[in-house]
Protein backbone atom coordinates (compact mmCIF):
# COMPACT_ATOMS: atom_id res chain seq x y z
CA UNK A 1 0.00 0.00 0.00
CA UNK A 2 1.28 3.48 -0.88
CA UNK A 3 2.00 6.11 1.74
CA UNK A 4 -1.10 7.55 3.39
CA UNK A 5 -1.62 11.31 3.40
CA UNK A 6 -3.19 12.29 6.73
CA UNK A 7 -4.08 15.82 5.58
CA UNK A 8 -7.85 16.37 6.07
CA UNK A 9 -9.80 17.05 2.89
CA UNK A 10 -13.34 18.07 2.01
CA UNK A 11 -15.41 15.85 -0.27
CA UNK A 12 -19.00 15.24 -1.38
CA UNK A 13 -20.55 11.79 -0.96
CA UNK A 14 -22.86 10.52 -3.71
CA UNK A 15 -23.48 6.84 -3.04
CA UNK A 16 -23.12 3.96 -0.58
CA UNK A 17 -20.94 0.86 -0.93
CA UNK A 18 -22.12 -2.67 -0.19
CA UNK A 19 -20.30 -2.50 3.16
CA UNK A 20 -21.93 0.75 4.31
CA UNK A 21 -19.25 3.32 3.39
CA UNK A 22 -19.94 6.50 1.48
CA UNK A 23 -18.75 6.75 -2.13
CA UNK A 24 -17.09 9.96 -3.25
CA UNK A 25 -14.71 11.05 -6.00
CA UNK A 26 -11.69 13.28 -5.92
CA UNK A 27 -11.22 16.04 -8.47
CA UNK A 28 -9.17 13.66 -10.62
CA UNK A 29 -12.03 11.14 -10.64
CA UNK A 30 -10.46 8.62 -8.26
CA UNK A 31 -13.03 6.90 -6.03
CA UNK A 32 -12.86 7.35 -2.26
CA UNK A 33 -14.75 5.08 0.14
CA UNK A 34 -15.52 7.09 3.26
CA UNK A 35 -16.44 5.31 6.50
CA UNK A 36 -19.07 7.16 8.54
CA UNK A 37 -20.43 9.16 5.58
CA UNK A 38 -23.80 8.92 3.84
CA UNK A 39 -25.05 9.80 0.33
CA UNK A 40 -25.84 13.49 -0.05
CA UNK A 41 -23.37 14.59 2.60
CA UNK A 42 -20.37 16.87 2.46
CA UNK A 43 -17.70 15.83 4.93
CA UNK A 44 -14.16 16.48 6.03
CA UNK A 45 -12.27 13.18 5.93
CA UNK A 46 -8.81 11.79 6.45
CA UNK A 47 -7.25 9.10 4.34
CA UNK A 48 -6.95 5.64 5.92
CA UNK A 49 -5.88 3.64 2.90
CA UNK A 50 -4.49 4.22 -0.57
CA UNK A 51 -4.78 1.85 -3.52
CA UNK A 52 -4.25 2.06 -7.25
CA UNK A 53 -7.93 2.38 -8.20
CA UNK A 54 -9.47 3.80 -5.00
CA UNK A 55 -8.69 5.40 -1.67
CA UNK A 56 -10.15 4.74 1.76
CA UNK A 57 -11.00 7.44 4.27
CA UNK A 58 -12.93 8.19 7.45
CA UNK A 59 -15.25 11.14 7.99
CA UNK A 60 -14.08 13.30 10.90
CA UNK A 61 -16.63 16.10 10.49
CA UNK A 62 -19.98 16.33 8.72
CA UNK A 63 -20.42 19.72 7.08
CA UNK A 64 -23.74 18.98 5.39
CA UNK A 65 -25.71 16.08 6.87
CA UNK A 66 -28.10 13.84 4.96
CA UNK A 67 -31.71 13.87 6.22
CA UNK A 68 -31.35 10.15 6.92
CA UNK A 69 -28.47 10.63 9.39
CA UNK A 70 -29.30 9.69 12.98
CA UNK A 71 -27.29 9.70 16.20
CA UNK A 72 -25.81 6.21 16.73
CA UNK A 73 -27.10 4.53 19.87
CA UNK A 74 -23.76 2.96 20.69
CA UNK A 75 -20.85 5.04 22.01
CA UNK A 76 -18.45 2.60 20.35
CA UNK A 77 -19.87 3.04 16.84
CA UNK A 78 -17.10 3.86 14.39
CA UNK A 79 -14.49 1.99 16.39
CA UNK A 80 -16.15 -1.40 16.86
CA UNK A 81 -16.65 -3.31 13.61
CA UNK A 82 -19.81 -5.03 14.86
CA UNK A 83 -22.00 -2.40 13.16
CA UNK A 84 -21.48 -0.23 10.08
CA UNK A 85 -24.80 1.59 9.70
CA UNK A 86 -26.00 2.84 13.08
CA UNK A 87 -25.74 6.41 11.76
CA UNK A 88 -28.26 5.61 9.01
CA UNK A 89 -32.03 5.72 9.60
CA UNK A 90 -33.32 2.17 10.10
CA UNK A 91 -35.91 2.43 7.34
CA UNK A 92 -33.22 3.53 4.91
CA UNK A 93 -30.82 0.75 5.90
CA UNK A 94 -33.05 -2.01 4.58
CA UNK A 95 -33.66 -0.14 1.32
CA UNK A 96 -29.91 0.25 0.87
CA UNK A 97 -29.59 -3.52 1.30
CA UNK A 98 -32.38 -4.09 -1.22
CA UNK A 99 -30.45 -1.99 -3.72
CA UNK A 100 -27.27 -4.01 -3.06
CA UNK A 101 -29.18 -7.18 -3.88
CA UNK A 102 -30.71 -5.79 -7.07
CA UNK A 103 -27.38 -4.33 -8.21
CA UNK A 104 -25.69 -7.71 -7.69
CA UNK A 105 -28.42 -9.58 -9.55
CA UNK A 106 -28.11 -7.26 -12.54
CA UNK A 107 -24.34 -6.73 -12.57
CA UNK A 108 -23.19 -10.29 -11.76
CA UNK A 109 -26.11 -12.49 -12.75
CA UNK A 110 -27.54 -10.34 -15.57
CA UNK A 111 -31.01 -11.07 -14.20
CA UNK A 112 -33.88 -9.00 -12.85
CA UNK A 113 -36.67 -10.45 -10.68
CA UNK A 114 -40.19 -10.11 -12.01
CA UNK A 115 -41.27 -8.94 -8.53
CA UNK A 116 -39.38 -7.35 -5.65
CA UNK A 117 -40.53 -8.81 -2.35
CA UNK A 118 -41.29 -6.49 0.58
CA UNK A 119 -38.33 -6.52 2.98
CA UNK A 120 -38.63 -8.83 5.98
CA UNK A 121 -37.77 -7.05 9.23
CA UNK A 122 -38.04 -7.73 12.95
CA UNK A 123 -36.42 -6.33 16.10
CA UNK A 124 -33.50 -4.06 15.25
CA UNK A 125 -31.89 -3.93 18.71
CA UNK A 126 -31.00 -6.70 21.14
CA UNK A 127 -31.57 -9.35 18.50
CA UNK A 128 -28.21 -11.12 18.22
CA UNK A 129 -28.42 -14.47 20.02
CA UNK A 130 -25.22 -16.02 18.68
CA UNK A 131 -21.75 -14.63 18.17
CA UNK A 132 -18.11 -14.59 19.13
CA UNK A 133 -16.30 -12.09 21.32
CA UNK A 134 -12.58 -11.72 20.88
CA UNK A 135 -10.50 -11.53 24.07
CA UNK A 136 -7.16 -9.82 24.55
CA UNK A 137 -5.14 -8.85 27.58
CA UNK A 138 -3.71 -5.35 26.94
CA UNK A 139 -0.84 -4.64 29.29
CA UNK A 140 -0.66 -0.92 28.41
CA UNK A 141 -4.24 -0.51 29.61
CA UNK A 142 -3.78 -3.03 32.43
CA UNK A 143 -7.05 -4.69 31.50
CA UNK A 144 -8.55 -7.50 29.46
CA UNK A 145 -10.73 -6.48 26.52
CA UNK A 146 -13.77 -8.52 25.50
CA UNK A 147 -15.75 -7.54 22.42
CA UNK A 148 -15.87 -7.54 18.65
CA UNK A 149 -12.85 -6.52 16.58
CA UNK A 150 -12.21 -2.88 15.83
CA UNK A 151 -12.53 -1.60 12.27
CA UNK A 152 -8.79 -2.23 12.29
CA UNK A 153 -9.02 -6.01 12.88
CA UNK A 154 -5.67 -6.14 14.63
CA UNK A 155 -7.35 -4.76 17.74
CA UNK A 156 -10.22 -5.75 20.04
CA UNK A 157 -12.73 -2.96 20.62
CA UNK A 158 -12.74 -1.64 24.19
CA UNK A 159 -16.50 -1.79 24.75
CA UNK A 160 -18.68 -1.81 27.85
CA UNK A 161 -21.88 -3.12 26.27
CA UNK A 162 -23.40 -4.07 22.92
CA UNK A 163 -26.88 -2.92 21.89
CA UNK A 164 -27.34 -5.43 19.06
CA UNK A 165 -26.63 -8.48 21.24
CA UNK A 166 -29.42 -9.84 23.46
CA UNK A 167 -29.58 -7.55 26.50
CA UNK A 168 -28.89 -10.45 28.88
CA UNK A 169 -25.48 -10.76 27.21
CA UNK A 170 -24.86 -7.31 25.71
CA UNK A 171 -25.27 -5.56 29.05
CA UNK A 172 -22.76 -7.89 30.68
CA UNK A 173 -19.75 -7.36 28.39
CA UNK A 174 -17.96 -5.32 31.04
CA UNK A 175 -18.68 -7.96 33.70
CA UNK A 176 -17.41 -10.73 31.41
CA UNK A 177 -14.21 -8.75 30.75
CA UNK A 178 -13.68 -8.27 34.49
CA UNK A 179 -14.21 -12.00 35.03
CA UNK A 180 -11.61 -12.97 32.44
CA UNK A 181 -9.18 -10.37 33.76
CA UNK A 182 -9.44 -11.98 37.21
CA UNK A 183 -8.34 -15.39 35.94
CA UNK A 184 -4.83 -16.76 36.05
CA UNK A 185 -5.31 -17.90 32.42
CA UNK A 186 -6.42 -14.48 31.18
CA UNK A 187 -3.60 -14.32 28.61
CA UNK A 188 -4.51 -17.76 27.25
CA UNK A 189 -8.20 -17.10 26.46
CA UNK A 190 -8.53 -15.82 22.87
CA UNK A 191 -12.32 -15.91 22.45
CA UNK A 192 -15.70 -16.48 24.04
CA UNK A 193 -18.65 -17.73 22.03
CA UNK A 194 -22.17 -16.94 23.17
CA UNK A 195 -25.42 -18.53 22.15
CA UNK A 196 -28.95 -18.21 23.51
CA UNK A 197 -31.95 -20.47 23.38
CA UNK A 198 -35.13 -20.34 25.43
CA UNK A 199 -34.87 -20.12 29.24
CA UNK A 200 -35.38 -23.23 31.34
CA UNK A 201 -36.07 -23.69 35.07
CA UNK A 202 -32.34 -24.36 35.56
CA UNK A 203 -30.76 -21.40 33.75
CA UNK A 204 -31.33 -18.47 31.39
CA UNK A 205 -30.89 -20.49 28.20
CA UNK A 206 -27.67 -18.59 27.50
CA UNK A 207 -24.35 -20.40 27.17
CA UNK A 208 -20.80 -19.06 27.09
CA UNK A 209 -18.04 -21.23 25.61
CA UNK A 210 -14.59 -20.27 26.88
CA UNK A 211 -11.74 -21.14 24.51
CA UNK A 212 -8.55 -21.62 26.53
CA UNK A 213 -5.07 -22.45 25.30
CA UNK A 214 -3.72 -23.75 28.60
CA UNK A 215 -5.31 -25.88 31.36
CA UNK A 216 -7.43 -23.93 33.84
CA UNK A 217 -6.57 -23.92 37.51
CA UNK A 218 -9.09 -24.99 40.12
CA UNK A 219 -9.53 -21.37 41.18
CA UNK A 220 -10.21 -20.26 37.59
CA UNK A 221 -12.77 -23.01 37.13
CA UNK A 222 -14.42 -22.03 40.40
CA UNK A 223 -14.58 -18.38 39.30
CA UNK A 224 -16.23 -19.35 36.02
CA UNK A 225 -18.78 -21.52 37.81
CA UNK A 226 -19.58 -18.73 40.27
CA UNK A 227 -20.09 -16.28 37.38
CA UNK A 228 -22.38 -18.72 35.59
CA UNK A 229 -24.43 -19.26 38.74
CA UNK A 230 -24.65 -15.52 39.45
CA UNK A 231 -25.92 -14.63 35.95
CA UNK A 232 -27.71 -17.86 35.03
CA UNK A 233 -25.28 -18.65 32.21
CA UNK A 234 -24.25 -22.16 31.29
CA UNK A 235 -20.46 -22.31 31.06
CA UNK A 236 -18.73 -24.55 28.53
CA UNK A 237 -14.98 -25.01 28.10
CA UNK A 238 -13.11 -25.56 24.84
CA UNK A 239 -9.47 -26.58 25.40
CA UNK A 240 -8.97 -27.72 21.78
CA UNK A 241 -11.04 -28.43 18.67
CA UNK A 242 -14.81 -28.61 18.40
CA UNK A 243 -14.84 -32.12 19.82
CA UNK A 244 -13.32 -30.88 23.10
CA UNK A 245 -16.25 -28.63 24.05
CA UNK A 246 -17.76 -29.78 27.36
CA UNK A 247 -19.93 -28.27 30.10
CA UNK A 248 -18.40 -26.89 33.26
CA UNK A 249 -21.67 -25.75 34.84
CA UNK A 250 -24.38 -27.02 35.01
CA UNK A 251 -23.40 -30.64 34.47
CA UNK A 252 -25.83 -31.20 31.58
CA UNK A 253 -27.39 -27.91 30.39
CA UNK A 254 -30.20 -28.25 27.84
CA UNK A 255 -30.04 -25.71 25.03
CA UNK A 256 -33.14 -25.34 22.89
CA UNK A 257 -35.42 -22.87 21.13
CA UNK A 258 -39.03 -23.22 20.04
CA UNK A 259 -40.83 -22.44 16.81
CA UNK A 260 -44.35 -22.36 18.27
CA UNK A 261 -45.93 -21.65 14.88
CA UNK A 262 -45.08 -25.21 13.90
CA UNK A 263 -45.05 -26.80 17.38
CA UNK A 264 -41.34 -27.55 17.11
CA UNK A 265 -38.53 -27.40 19.67
CA UNK A 266 -34.94 -27.48 18.44
CA UNK A 267 -32.22 -28.80 20.68
CA UNK A 268 -28.68 -27.69 19.88
CA UNK A 269 -25.12 -27.59 21.17
CA UNK A 270 -23.22 -24.44 22.14
CA UNK A 271 -21.20 -24.11 18.92
CA UNK A 272 -23.94 -25.23 16.53
CA UNK A 273 -25.16 -22.85 13.84
CA UNK A 274 -28.53 -21.30 14.57
CA UNK A 275 -29.98 -18.22 12.90
CA UNK A 276 -28.80 -15.11 14.72
CA UNK A 277 -32.12 -13.26 14.81
CA UNK A 278 -34.87 -15.40 16.37
CA UNK A 279 -37.79 -13.18 15.35
CA UNK A 280 -36.59 -12.79 11.78
CA UNK A 281 -35.95 -16.54 11.59
CA UNK A 282 -39.63 -17.29 12.12
CA UNK A 283 -40.63 -14.77 9.48
CA UNK A 284 -38.05 -16.18 7.07
CA UNK A 285 -39.32 -19.74 7.49
CA UNK A 286 -42.90 -18.62 6.85
CA UNK A 287 -41.84 -16.65 3.76
CA UNK A 288 -40.02 -19.73 2.47
CA UNK A 289 -43.09 -21.91 2.98
CA UNK A 290 -45.26 -19.34 1.17
CA UNK A 291 -42.85 -18.99 -1.75
CA UNK A 292 -42.53 -22.75 -2.20
CA UNK A 293 -46.32 -22.95 -2.46
CA UNK A 294 -46.32 -26.34 -0.76
CA UNK A 295 -48.91 -29.04 -1.42
CA UNK A 296 -49.70 -31.93 0.98
CA UNK A 297 -48.61 -34.67 -1.47
CA UNK A 298 -45.24 -33.12 -2.40
CA UNK A 299 -41.66 -34.12 -1.61
CA UNK A 300 -39.15 -31.36 -0.92
CA UNK A 301 -35.35 -31.43 -1.04
CA UNK A 302 -33.71 -29.12 1.52
CA UNK A 303 -29.99 -28.61 0.86
CA UNK A 304 -27.58 -27.16 3.46
CA UNK A 305 -30.17 -28.16 6.05
CA UNK A 306 -28.16 -27.69 9.25
CA UNK A 307 -30.17 -28.63 12.33
CA UNK A 308 -33.33 -28.81 10.21
CA UNK A 309 -34.32 -25.17 10.77
CA UNK A 310 -36.35 -25.25 7.54
CA UNK A 311 -36.71 -29.02 7.14
CA UNK A 312 -38.88 -29.69 10.15
CA UNK A 313 -41.35 -26.82 9.62
CA UNK A 314 -41.62 -27.84 5.94
CA UNK A 315 -42.44 -31.38 7.06
CA UNK A 316 -45.60 -30.05 8.70
CA UNK A 317 -46.91 -29.12 5.23
CA UNK A 318 -45.86 -31.89 2.81
CA UNK A 319 -45.65 -35.66 2.41
CA UNK A 320 -41.88 -35.81 2.94
CA UNK A 321 -38.78 -33.62 3.21
CA UNK A 322 -35.20 -34.74 2.70
CA UNK A 323 -32.54 -32.59 4.33
CA UNK A 324 -28.87 -32.75 3.29
CA UNK A 325 -26.07 -31.19 5.31
CA UNK A 326 -22.29 -31.43 5.14
CA UNK A 327 -21.52 -31.58 8.86
CA UNK A 328 -22.25 -35.03 10.25
CA UNK A 329 -22.81 -33.73 13.78
CA UNK A 330 -25.55 -31.38 12.63
CA UNK A 331 -27.15 -34.18 10.64
CA UNK A 332 -27.27 -36.36 13.73
CA UNK A 333 -28.85 -33.57 15.77
CA UNK A 334 -31.34 -32.88 12.98
CA UNK A 335 -32.41 -36.52 13.15
CA UNK A 336 -32.67 -36.26 16.91
CA UNK A 337 -34.76 -33.11 16.57
CA UNK A 338 -37.10 -34.84 14.16
CA UNK A 339 -37.55 -37.69 16.63
CA UNK A 340 -37.92 -35.28 19.55
CA UNK A 341 -40.77 -33.53 17.72
CA UNK A 342 -42.37 -36.79 16.51
CA UNK A 343 -41.80 -35.80 12.88
CA UNK A 344 -41.54 -39.03 10.90
CA UNK A 345 -41.65 -37.58 7.37
CA UNK A 346 -38.23 -35.87 7.47
CA UNK A 347 -35.08 -37.74 6.46
CA UNK A 348 -31.52 -36.46 6.71
CA UNK A 349 -28.30 -37.30 4.89
CA UNK A 350 -24.72 -36.16 5.39
CA UNK A 351 -22.97 -35.09 2.17
CA UNK A 352 -20.39 -32.51 1.12
CA UNK A 353 -22.43 -30.43 -1.32
CA UNK A 354 -19.29 -28.96 -2.89
CA UNK A 355 -18.15 -32.36 -4.23
CA UNK A 356 -19.28 -35.05 -6.67
CA UNK A 357 -22.74 -36.21 -5.59
CA UNK A 358 -23.39 -38.88 -8.21
CA UNK A 359 -23.30 -41.74 -5.69
CA UNK A 360 -25.61 -40.09 -3.13
CA UNK A 361 -28.86 -42.06 -2.76
CA UNK A 362 -31.07 -38.97 -2.49
CA UNK A 363 -29.83 -37.80 -5.90
CA UNK A 364 -31.83 -40.64 -7.45
CA UNK A 365 -35.07 -39.80 -5.65
CA UNK A 366 -37.83 -37.68 -7.12
CA UNK A 367 -38.78 -34.27 -5.68
CA UNK A 368 -41.26 -31.52 -6.42
CA UNK A 369 -39.64 -28.49 -4.81
CA UNK A 370 -36.09 -27.45 -3.88
CA UNK A 371 -34.88 -25.28 -1.01
CA UNK A 372 -31.28 -24.02 -0.80
CA UNK A 373 -29.68 -22.18 2.13
CA UNK A 374 -25.96 -22.29 1.29
CA UNK A 375 -22.96 -20.60 2.95
CA UNK A 376 -21.36 -17.49 1.46
CA UNK A 377 -19.74 -19.54 -1.32
CA UNK A 378 -23.18 -20.29 -2.75
CA UNK A 379 -24.61 -23.39 -4.43
CA UNK A 380 -23.06 -23.43 -7.89
CA UNK A 381 -21.44 -26.86 -7.52
CA UNK A 382 -24.59 -28.65 -6.41
CA UNK A 383 -26.86 -26.81 -8.85
CA UNK A 384 -24.69 -28.02 -11.74
CA UNK A 385 -25.26 -31.64 -10.64
CA UNK A 386 -28.95 -31.66 -9.76
CA UNK A 387 -31.55 -32.95 -12.21
CA UNK A 388 -33.32 -29.58 -12.13
CA UNK A 389 -36.13 -30.57 -14.49
CA UNK A 390 -37.87 -32.48 -11.69
CA UNK A 391 -38.51 -29.33 -9.63
CA UNK A 392 -41.47 -27.02 -10.07
CA UNK A 393 -40.05 -24.31 -7.84
CA UNK A 394 -36.75 -23.39 -6.23
CA UNK A 395 -36.41 -21.11 -3.23
CA UNK A 396 -32.89 -19.88 -2.52
CA UNK A 397 -32.06 -18.31 0.86
CA UNK A 398 -28.77 -16.44 0.70
CA UNK A 399 -26.33 -14.81 3.11
CA UNK A 400 -24.24 -13.32 0.29
CA UNK A 401 -25.85 -11.43 -2.61
CA UNK A 402 -22.92 -11.92 -4.98
CA UNK A 403 -23.08 -15.72 -4.86
CA UNK A 404 -26.88 -15.62 -5.14
CA UNK A 405 -26.54 -13.40 -8.20
CA UNK A 406 -24.02 -15.76 -9.80
CA UNK A 407 -26.25 -18.78 -9.17
CA UNK A 408 -29.37 -16.92 -10.31
CA UNK A 409 -27.58 -16.10 -13.54
CA UNK A 410 -26.81 -19.77 -14.04
CA UNK A 411 -30.40 -20.87 -13.38
CA UNK A 412 -31.95 -18.21 -15.61
CA UNK A 413 -29.45 -17.75 -18.42
CA UNK A 414 -28.13 -21.30 -18.75
CA UNK A 415 -30.94 -23.53 -17.46
CA UNK A 416 -34.01 -21.58 -18.53
CA UNK A 417 -35.55 -20.88 -15.13
CA UNK A 418 -37.55 -17.73 -14.35
CA UNK A 419 -36.61 -15.50 -11.41
CA UNK A 420 -40.12 -14.72 -10.24
CA UNK A 421 -39.31 -12.80 -7.06
CA UNK A 422 -36.45 -11.70 -4.82
CA UNK A 423 -36.04 -9.52 -1.76
CA UNK A 424 -33.98 -8.88 1.35
CA UNK A 425 -34.37 -9.91 4.98
CA UNK A 426 -32.83 -7.85 7.77
CA UNK A 427 -31.18 -10.65 9.74
CA UNK A 428 -28.42 -8.28 10.96
CA UNK A 429 -29.81 -4.73 11.46
CA UNK A 430 -27.24 -1.91 11.68
CA UNK A 431 -24.68 -4.01 9.83
CA UNK A 432 -24.00 -4.10 6.11
CA UNK A 433 -24.78 -7.84 5.97
CA UNK A 434 -27.40 -8.65 3.31
CA UNK A 435 -29.60 -11.70 3.77
CA UNK A 436 -31.94 -12.38 0.87
CA UNK A 437 -34.45 -14.80 -0.59
CA UNK A 438 -35.32 -15.60 -4.20
CA UNK A 439 -37.94 -17.78 -5.86
CA UNK A 440 -37.48 -19.45 -9.26
CA UNK A 441 -40.00 -21.34 -11.38
CA UNK A 442 -39.38 -23.74 -14.19
CA UNK A 443 -39.19 -21.78 -17.45
CA UNK A 444 -42.47 -21.10 -19.13
CA UNK A 445 -44.33 -18.08 -20.42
Amino acid sequence: MARIDKTPFEIEVTDLTHDGRGVARRADGKAVFVAGALPGERVIATQTGRHRSFDEARAIEVLVAAPERVVPRCAHFGTCSGCAMQHYDEARQIHAKQRVLMDNLQRIGHVTPEAVLPPLVDASWGYRRKGRFSVRRVEKKDKTLVGFRETDPRFVADITQCHTVLPQIGSKVEAIAALIDSLQARRDIPQIEFIAGDPTPDFSGIALTIRHLSPLSDSDRAALVAFGQQHGFAIFLQPGGLDTVHPLWPADPKLSFALPQWDIEFRFRPLDFIQVNAGLNGRMIQATIDLLDLKPDERVLDLFAGLGNFTLPLARHVREVVGVEGEAGLVQRARENAEHNAIANAKFYAADLAKDLASEPWMREGFDKLLLDPPRSGADVVLAQLPLKQFKRIVYVSCHPASLARDAGYLVNERGWKLRAAGVMDMFPHTAHVESIAMFEAGRA
